[in-house]
């Protein structure tokens, strides 16, 4: 699972991760400060640009020069592979995308016009806004994003510069109710029906697929395949449903066989066999598209733990997918961060203690917690469903019962969280902090708690607990609400612990300070400060966003007699305050318990009741609060990333070096992937 990205509210902040269900990907909910892999005295230049909702930012590949020249060669052929797959997230987000995209190249490059205009204005903005989503709904509410130029602008360019889209195409683009949302989690739309995600064909119903998967999926065994996690489902000329999968030969063939080449040169130059072996079973897998292939690769790649490069490659996380079952492709290249990685060993060396004294029932902790790894990483690309917006935490593999058996990979991406914040928003201290006191504690301990939030979250939250034997998957089990329950969950194991002396104890922090600052910070976001992300008059549908309120406004409620955690309402602006720490950890550790029972048990009715009644309702007059607020400050909710580029150094047809380059134009970028990287688009 993924700590997915959102950006950063304040350099005051304490930030908190999120991420994917079973282990994944956690995206900054507010990064913070944090030193971890560049000083922040250097001169470079992190901030990039910043327009509509969006800042764009750079990041610096520490400790480049102390990798060997064969190191070099591995990242780079990584590399490589990663952003050779860049048109599978374009086509499996929407199945317009890539022709949409590529009318938008061909504007962009050609155009010679009057570039003047408020309309060229609007129609590069709503191009840069595509790019960064990988299509046309927006990368994190999932909504359609607004042309705001007409339909004879849009004509006259296409005209202007030869550049083609058929009807259904513009369609897309300028109505915006046609294919309004990329994935819907509101069960009344219709999962399917609701969700234009380019997943399932059009004409394939919710219906015929939870039937098609309770034919074919095995409940007993202890080992399940990820089903459908590596395919598109449609129908063939009987009507029946078939899966058609990615792989060489198959669908997305003419990209998925220039990730393998790519693959190939990085084994021939692995650090040792073990990473060697499980590159050749990733290629092995996207070969044939089989999935016990896939499986053997992530034990392989658990296992390979030796090395300072590593990297995430795949079909990896399904919060695309309203049923849960189909992965988005994505990569992030890594180099080892050595010292910070040892400073959070302790985690590592301590994950059955946790377990052992963690809040949930006896019955639902594991005896032996197996093979967890965490390593502070510096980032040297990023591609796919990681890039623009990318992970700040990760965690894999997913699957329940390889975590159980063999044990996982978390990585903290530390060169991204330091990028973060130094380009931070201004003012939000100020403005969404009520008292000094306060802020003293964010400014102070907000960049520690939020490290420990994202590893506590990876490291042990997504680690722990098990399922009840003859208990199907939470895809299976919680449907669409597994994926918000599983974050919620590893945020509870989190918060639980940030208030328990043992992290003293481990010298992990210096006091309990560091705990009161993520408890302030994680109880301000999920009650009010997230909603400046989502568009006035709308509910809560993106799964981490649901998690957060999930948890602070069920702790809010718990706690109301007692005044726990306090509304207050000065000069006409509402805070929300934690006034008694050790009860709120209490709250948690209950909440906790529930939600792990409901996993555990595959209790449906409960975690849906939990998800809707908690996570997904919004204040309709504090929202509006929070927007008027945060519109005074200028400031882009949302931030991503330019990548390095890396360029080979070349005597004859061998490699003697990598240089590493910084761009600073991000639709430069975005103009040049698509003609090197174009495979699905330049055929």
């Amino acid at each position: 699972m993924k700590n997915y990205n959102l950006f950063t509210l304040t350099v005051l902040a304490a930030a908190f991760t999120l991420q994917s269900c079973g282990g994944g990907a956690e995206k900054p909910a507010e990064p913070a400060a944090d030193s971890t892999a560049v000083e922040a005295t250097d001169d470079f230049e992190y901030f990039a640009e910043q327009f509509a909702d969006l800042k764009l930012i750079r990041y610096k590949i520490a400790a480049w020069d102390k990798l060997s020249p064969k190191q070099k060669e591995l990242v780079y052929y990584l590399y490589e592979a990663g952003v050779s797959g860049r048109d599978m997230i374009w086509d499996q987000n929407y199945r317009h995308n890539l022709e949409i995209r590529k009318a938008l190249e061909t504007i962009l490059s050609t155009f010679s016009g009057d570039k003047t205009t408020e309309d060229w204005t609007n129609f590069e903005t709503y191009a840069k806004r595509v790019f960064f989503a990988n299509g046309i709904h927006h990368h994190y509410s999932m909504s359609k994003l607004p042309a705001e130029f007409t339909a004879e602008y849009l004509d006259n360019l296409l005209a202007e510069t030869g550049a083609t889209l058929s009807d259904e195409a513009k369609k897309a683009i300028l109505d915006p109710d046609f294919d309004a949302k990329k994935v819907n989690l509101d069960p009344e739309k219709g999962l399917l029906k609701g969700s234009a995600v380019n997943l399932y064909a059009p004409d394939v119903t919710e219906a015929e697929v939870d039937a098609y998967y309770k034919s074919i999926v095995d409940t007993n065994t202890k080992t399940p395949i990820s089903y459908g996690l590596n395919s598109r489902m449609e129908k063939d000329a009987e009507g029946n449903l078939v899966e058609n999968v990615y792989k060489s030969g198959g669908l997305y063939g003419a990209a998925i066989d220039k990730v393998v080449y790519w693959l190939e040169k990085a084994a021939g130059v692995a650090e040792n066999k073990a990473q060697g072996d499980a590159l050749l079973l990733l290629v092995d897998y996207y070969k044939t598209g089989d999935l016990l292939k896939w499986d053997e690769y992530n034990i392989a790649w658990t296992k390979a733990t030796e090395g300072d490069i590593d990297y995430i490659q795949g079909f990896v996380e399904v919060y695309n997918d309203p049923k849960g079952y189909r992965g988005s492709y994505e990569s992030i290249v890594q180099i080892k961060d050595f010292e910070n990685s040892e400073r959070m060993k302790m985690l590592m060396d301590n994950v059955q203690w946790f377990e052992d004294n963690s809040s949930i029932m006896a019955e639902h902790k594991k005896a032996n917690v197996v093979g967890v790894t965490y390593k502070v990483v510096n980032v040297a690309g990023e591609s796919g469903d990681a890039s623009p917006s990318t992970p700040i935490g990760v965690n894999l593999p997913n699957a329940n019962w390889i975590r159980a058996t063999h044990g996982s990979k978390s990585v903290s991406l530390g060169n991204i969280v330091h990028a973060y914040a130094q380009a931070p928003s201004k003012g939000f201290s100020e403005e969404f902090i009520r008292t000094e006191e306060l802020r003293a504690r964010s400014k102070e301990h907000g960049a520690l708690s939020s490290k420990l939030h994202t590893a506590l979250h990876e490291v042990v939250g997504h680690a722990s607990g098990k399922l009840n034997d003859g208990i199907g998957t939470p895809k299976e089990t919680l449907k669409s609400y597994a994926s918000t329950l599983e974050e919620g969950r590893a945020d509870l194991v989190a918060l639980y612990f940030l208030m328990d002396p043992k992290m003293v104890e481990l010298e992990l922090m210096p006091s309990l300070e560091v705990g009161m600052a993520e408890y302030d910070s994680y109880i301000r976001n999920g009650m009010m400060l997230q909603l400046r992300r989502i568009e006035e008059g709308e509910q809560i549908e993106e799964a981490h966003m649901r998690n957060r309120q999930l948890v602070a406004s069920w702790a809010y409620e718990k706690g109301l007699e007692e005044k726990v955690i306090e509304k207050v309402v000065e000069d006409g602006k509402t805070f929300f305050e934690v006034r008694d720490y050790e009860k709120l950890r209490v709250i948690f550790g209950e909440l906790l318990q529930e939600i792990q029972r409901i996993k555990s048990e595959g209790d449906y009715e409960a975690g849906q009741a939990l998800v809707e009644n908690y996570g997904v309702k919004v204040d309709v007059a504090l929202h509006e609060e929070v927007l008027a607020r945060a519109e005074k400050l200028n400031s882009a909710p949302y931030g991503g990333f330019i990548n390095p580029r890396l360029v080979p150094v070349m005597e004859g047809d061998k490699i003697t070096d990598i240089q590493v380059e910084y761009p600073e134009d991000f639709l430069g970028q975005m103009m040049e992937y698509g003609k090197n990287y174009g495979f699905l688009t330049n055929e």
